[in-house]
């Protein structure tokens, strides 16, 4: 291997280290704290070794992985996000009187994963990444083992992704049968060449979108996501909503762009049905949630079907608006998640509405940062999701896709009351709350105090003054290929 390809899997080389490491602490009964610490730690350096890994770029790594600046700008934030969760999990997972040592493990591998599919250009690592991020989400989602739905929903994860795994392999076998290659550019050149316009290619991409369809949780393949955003610990819901999700969009993008997917007219009129149900299905649904972490899980589905319509917008502006959008739901999704993970006591997760009644006479802070968020899913603007659903109506609007925006902005009208229900929880008269709610829960741990601190700047600074943002992403899907 050559010095830059050392230097450009960096990142990736050091999360993995850093996992081992973590692995013989645990062997050699090292404390729990300490643990945590070393998984923090693991993906501080990994972070850090982005700026060696960007004098490099862009880079072809084998034919398997690619580091250009999308792929930074994907692995910064895939790293960042992995960060935050680990941070915000160490309180949660001291309550619980779990091991902390193998949830760290976990949570590095599962970043690990996503980290090769944001830099995967061939289907090999992309489905090598894939798995090596759905089989530590499996144990993640079960992990504190408390009551029976923890383990419900990650019984159901494991079946759900395993029929999706099935599509993606068969998908890639047929594409494979018909371009003779499972790298994404020499896909891309036999279907300029005309060679992939057969039944084969067709059904080949349609099965990859449909198992790429189901870890989105988008409709008609969401039914597993209210269970498992419910059934699993807040921290990793938030890092399923997060860390998962903009993997697989990374990873798709840039395999529809590669690959000259977009040509297929028939597969963009699935995808735009797609992104029009999960607007309405998801918003409507969410209308009728009592728990909160269903309702966010339903919101979610919407979520990415506001996605997809930038995705469809295709070119330099649908890339940068799927970017943005990604980034604005990154740091909206983490806070959410984030409130909610502190604020679960011992036995159980602050996931019912009357948990949050009168949140703000009892802790003002921690009301106001949710109150953020979900403002922000709302799309209100001064928020980050104003700017992010801004661009992706800009990029609809810019390809004509005037249905699509249409229901986005009644999608958007139906979120923002769902979203108002629990702001006026938090600010109403507070309710009489028993001993082991939220409001006997204890303090907030430092480090999680500080990550929802810096989610609340980010939040504002990118509603407020996005154009450095803006800047970054334009510079990463620039070269995008």
């Amino acid at each position: 291997m050559a010095v830059s390809d050392f230097v450009a899997l960096l990142p990736l080389l050091v999360v993995a280290a850093a996992a081992v490491a973590i692995m013989l602490g645990t062997a050699w009964s090292v404390r729990q704290s300490v643990r945590a610490a070393g998984s923090v730690l693991g993906v501080l350096l990994a972070l850090a070794m982005l700026a060696p890994a960007a004098g490099v770029v862009p880079r072809q790594v084998t034919p398997l992985l690619r580091l250009d600046g999308y792929a930074l700008v994907y692995l910064g934030l895939i790293l960042a996000a992995g960060l935050a969760v680990a941070l915000l999990s160490v309180g949660y997972v001291m309550r619980r009187g779990a091991d902390q040592g193998a949830f760290h493990i976990l949570l590095l591998l599962g970043t690990l994963g996503a980290g090769v599919l944001v830099m995967s250009n061939h289907f090999a690592s992309f489905f090598l990444g894939l798995e090596l991020l759905s089989v530590s989400l499996y144990a993640l989602i079960a992990y504190t083992r408390t009551d029976f739905r923890p383990l419900e929903a990650g019984l159901k994860y494991l079946v759900l992704a395993g029929a999706s795994s099935a599509f993606l392999l068969f998908g890639m076998a047929l594409i494979y049968a018909d371009a003779g290659s499972l790298e994404f550019a020499a896909i891309g050149l036999a279907s300029r060449g005309g060679r992939l316009e057969t039944v084969y290619a067709l059904t080949g991409v349609g099965l990859i979108v449909t198992g790429i369809g189901f870890k989105l949780a988008l409709v008609p393949f969401h039914m597993w996501t209210p269970d498992v955003y419910e059934g699993a610990p807040a921290p990793v819901t938030a890092f399923v909503a997060s860390v998962s999700k903009g993997a697989m969009v990374a990873v798709l993008l840039r395999y529809f762009t590669a690959a000259n997917a977009y040509e297929y007219e028939s597969l963009r009129l699935a995808i735009g049905l797609v992104a029009a149900a999960s607007m309405l299905v998801g918003n409507l649904l969410a209308l009728l949630q009592e728990n909160v972490k269903r309702l966010l899980a339903y919101s979610s589905i919407a979520h990415l079907g506001y996605l997809l319509v930038a995705f469809l917008a295709s070119g330099t502006l649908g890339a940068k608006a799927v970017t943005a959008y990604l980034i604005a739901y990154f740091v909206t999704i983490l806070g959410a998640f984030g409130v909610v993970t502190v604020l679960s006591p011992a036995d159980r997760d602050a996931d019912r509405v009357e948990d949050y009644q009168g949140l703000f006479w009892r802790r003002p802070a921690l009301a106001c940062i949710f109150t953020g968020m979900l403002l922000s899913l709302a799309g209100i603007p001064l928020t980050a999701g104003f700017v992010g659903k801004f661009y992706v109506v800009t990029a609809g609007v810019g390809s004509t896709l005037w249905t699509l925006v249409l229901v986005l902005v009644a999608g958007s009208a139906l979120g923002l009351f769902y979203y108002l229900r629990i702001v006026v929880a938090m600010f109403a008269a507070p309710a009489e709350s028993p001993a082991g709610s939220t409001a006997a829960a204890g303090g907030v741990v430092p480090a999680s105090g500080l990550v929802l601190v810096l989610l609340a700047v980010l939040l504002v600074w990118f509603g407020v003054y996005p154009a450095p943002f803006l800047r970054l992403i334009a510079a990463a899907v620039a070269g995008l290929s």
